[in-house]
């Protein structure tokens, strides 16, 4: 892909953005859009793991900060009434981040930037005053940082296992995940967090969750967090809730590869279209995919559409889970 057919991608991206705007744009303003806020524009990088949903009531949510949101004043953010966190290692919580978009590069992102002890997701909470949603134990961690800080406690709330939350018009509920999800010390601080420092342990955190989300247009996502295979991907995610559309971690040795992840898809969740997320390698050059990386494994091994993550290139999804554009 040329820097001319990137620009040109981009521009349509922000143009799809601007005509949901638009009262009477009916086509594009049934569908919801999902934009990629990785580390380099047009590209799938190491560490990308934020998404924008928007639904076609305006309402936005971030999910999974992360490093590669540039902090509250990330030019890309806009309006946000929510953000959710699937757990809390510093990776999808956010303990730094880049000093800016673009910053280093693809395989080496620059995220010299610190966000503990607060973390990413509340700093942007905080500015944008948005919502933090999650469940376990996490939304007390989070409502004791926005005290701290001078914020509405209140802004941190719980959905558990089986509850749902409205945020605007898009319902969420969190489903179980396998992976850990300690509190590492360094959010903590004082004689508490050098103690577990020097125990090697971390706080509790209730276990990690997947999300998903109900939109107003009828679309129905799966959020994986970063998870292994499950029964409930089956039981829960299927055959109560009917996921049209996945964002499916692929990463390997800290969650599942992406051979187990396609099994998931095939054979589990039965979703419309896929997402690809949580590679933890250099995914794309030019925005292609590189042959021979987890992400091409993925997409060859799933019997549907996979949509690979380019940062900054919104997505646009019906109601049944077709990407209609940017995809």
């Amino acid at each position: 892909m040329t820097k001319s057919m990137l620009k040109s991608l981009l521009a349509t991206a922000a143009l799809a953005v601007g005509l949901t705007a638009a009262s009477g744009y009916t086509a594009i303003a049934a569908n919801v859009l999902i934009t990629p806020l990785g580390g380099q524009d047009g590209e799938f990088c190491k560490l990308d793991r934020a998404l924008i949903f928007e639904d076609p009531d305006g309402t936005r949510i971030l999910y999974d900060a992360g490093r590669t949101v540039a902090g509250p004043d990330d030019p890309r953010l806009g309006k946000i009434d929510a953000l959710l966190v699937s757990h809390m290692h510093g990776d999808h919580a956010g303990n730094r981040h880049t000093k800016a978009v673009n910053a280093g590069t693809c395989a080496k992102p620059d995220f010299s930037v610190v966000a503990t002890p607060n973390t990413n997701t509340v700093n942007i909470a905080l500015a944008k005053n948005a919502k933090i949603i999650t469940g376990s134990e996490m939304p007390r961690f989070f409502a004791a940082k926005l005290k701290a800080l001078g914020g509405n406690p209140k802004n941190s709330q719980l959905v558990r296992f089986g509850a749902n939350r409205k945020i605007g018009g898009v319902s969420v509920t969190t489903v179980p995940a396998v992976h850990s999800n300690g509190i590492a010390p360094s959010y903590i601080g004082g004689t508490l967090g050098e103690s577990l420092k020097a125990a090697g342990l971390t706080a509790y955190a209730g276990p990690p969750t997947g999300y998903v989300l109900t939109f107003t247009n009828g679309l129905v996502v799966y959020l994986s967090g970063d998870t292994g295979i499950t029964a409930a991907q089956d039981t829960v995610v299927r055959g109560f809730y009917h996921a049209e559309l996945a964002v499916m971690n692929i990463g390997d040795t800290y969650t599942n590869g992406p051979k187990e992840a396609a099994y998931v898809v095939n054979e589990l969740v039965r979703p419309v279209s896929v997402i690809a997320s949580h590679a933890n390698e250099v995914g794309t050059k030019d925005g292609k995919v590189i042959a021979g990386t987890r992400t091409d494994t993925f997409i060859k091994a799933s019997n549907m559409p996979v949509y690979v993550p380019l940062s900054g290139i919104t997505m646009s999804f019906d109601g049944a889970g077709k990407c209609v554009a940017g995809c």
